[in-house]
């Protein structure tokens, strides 16, 4: 049993933990407690606050070739520490070894991205007319507040983190309770980068954490990662009290399999989007939308889902009204007519009974009405609803209230450009199960999985955590002036 000492906040660059309430830290792969965390409040926020205002002016005071240096540092540092934070992630969330590995590299190249900015944003000048100069810079809002997920501790946070420090904001961060212990190493790393006290600070808790930062008005904008039904609250509650607000939600993501997809790997692609992370990411496959003669496809999808080991390379959900939800869902399904040709439930692993583990679970003959077929599961599971063209699949697709993302898998150009324009998604795969954009391009979706303006990786970040500044000028009275001038 791996047992961490109790999680503190992060303020003003030391960590402090008051006389609040606390909850419990689990390990999902095994059930046991491993930490504690404070459940902190509105007066921890604004100690936050305080402390990130008090650093802005010094901070966004220096020039962003200056602040790129301290995450030169930072990513070498993650480098150097990459299986201690490896370890962390798998210990907090269940993620097998090399899942949670491959989710700190993400971080590692969410830094590179920070420290080209300067390379990226260039101020734009121009002689409007004769002697008149017009400029616009990029400047920072001010604090600003991440509120991150359970299912990526050490990614999701990246995702905003250095992107808004770079850019010039101080920053408060409210991770989810569940994962706290991957924003304790970060707030260590960044200190011994050599960041100021006061630019990044962590407050932990529950609702009243993100309530506080919603309501706060030091703070001036927020971004946020989680369920839909939590970011229509934040999005709504935070623009309410005039902040910039973008809040990415959660996802149904169908993938479109045509007859003449390649079967081995259609079926490979498939099987480890919906399984990869334990289905706990929102571009997991949730629907597969297969249309006509696909039934070779879902043979193949079957054999390779069980190939899939709970506890070898498949990790645990979350927690255990995770695992009670996920597999209510399943159970629905088959009492609606559904037919379960893979079934992940009532699953333990050897010599981690404790465990919050769901199996693999692939669902055939779905209909639009079942809710396997239009709710976020969360989980390993995959309803597969027939479909008896391209253009009811798409039609299938397009009427999920969810858009983060969509795939077809076909080897015709033509068919796949007919979904890359007509699905309803902000991101779009072609014979990719998970196609998440890498940096430079940015992460979001579209209809209720994302509300707000923009979004807050990639190139669009940079719009999201700064402010135009206009200047113009004049220095040559002797200059004939015309209308312009």
């Amino acid at each position: 049993m791996t047992t961490i000492q109790p999680v503190k906040n992060f303020i003003n660059g030391q960590f402090e933990r008051n006389g609040q309430q606390s909850m419990d830290v689990f390990n999902p792969s095994s059930g046991e407690v491993i930490s504690t965390l404070p459940l902190s409040g509105a007066a921890e926020v604004d100690a936050a606050v305080k402390a990130a205002e008090a650093a802005f002016p010094t901070w966004s005071g220096l020039t962003m070739k200056e602040r790129v240096q301290i995450f030169f540092k930072y990513r070498a540092l993650l480098e150097e520490h990459c299986e201690e934070l490896t370890e962390l992630v798998s210990i907090e969330n269940g993620k097998t070894m090399g899942e949670a590995r491959a989710e700190v590299m993400k971080s590692i190249e969410l830094c590179e991205f920070a420290v080209s900015m300067p390379q990226i944003i260039c101020n734009e000048v121009q002689e409007v007319s004769r002697g008149v100069e017009c400029r616009t810079e990029r400047k920072p809002l001010g604090v600003v507040a991440c509120i991150t997920p359970f299912n990526f501790p050490n990614m999701v946070p990246h995702w905003t983190v250095p992107n808004a420090i770079v850019l010039g904001n101080t920053v408060v961060l409210k991770p989810s309770e569940m994962v706290p212990l991957s924003t304790v190493r970060m707030a260590e790393l960044l200190k011994e980068a050599g960041l100021p006290d006061g630019v990044f600070n962590v407050v932990n808790g529950g609702k009243e954490v993100v309530e506080a930062i919603c309501d706060n008005e030091g703070i001036k904008a927020v971004s946020f990662v989680g369920s839909t039904r939590v970011a229509k609250i934040v999005y709504k509650r935070a623009s309410s009290n005039l902040k910039r607000c973008v809040a990415l939600g959660g996802a149904k993501n169908h993938l479109l399999v045509l007859p003449d997809a390649h079967l081995q790997m259609t079926a490979n692609n498939v099987v480890a989007s919906m399984s990869g992370c334990a289905g706990q990411r929102c571009m997991a496959a949730a629907v597969m939308v297969g249309v006509d003669a696909v039934q070779p496809i879902i043979d193949r999808m079957v054999e390779e889902a069980k190939l899939i080991v709970p506890g070898d390379n498949l990790g645990a959900v979350i927690s255990k009204e995770a695992k009670e939800r996920i597999e209510g869902y399943i159970t629905e399904a088959e009492k609606a007519g559904a037919k379960i040709l893979v079934d992940g439930r009532n699953t333990t692993v050897e010599g981690q009974e404790g465990g919050f583990f769901v199996g693999p679970t692939i669902i055939d003959h779905v209909t639009q009405d079942m809710s396997v077929a239009t709710e976020e599961i969360f989980g390993p599971v995959i309803s597969i609803i027939r479909a008896k063209d391209l253009d009811e699949a798409i039609k299938i697709e397009n009427d999920s209230n969810y858009g983060n993302a969509a795939a077809v898998f076909t080897q015709s150009g033509g068919l796949a450009r007919r979904v890359m324009e007509k699905a309803s998604a902000g991101m779009i795969g072609v014979n990719i199960g998970v196609p998440v954009p890498r940096e430079p391009f940015s992460f979001g979706g579209w209809n209720e999985s994302k509300f707000g303006v923009g979004d807050i990786t990639g190139k669009s970040s940079i719009e999201f955590w700064t402010q135009n500044k206009k200047t113009t000028t004049k220095w040559n009275p002797e200059d004939k002036t015309n209308w312009m001038s």
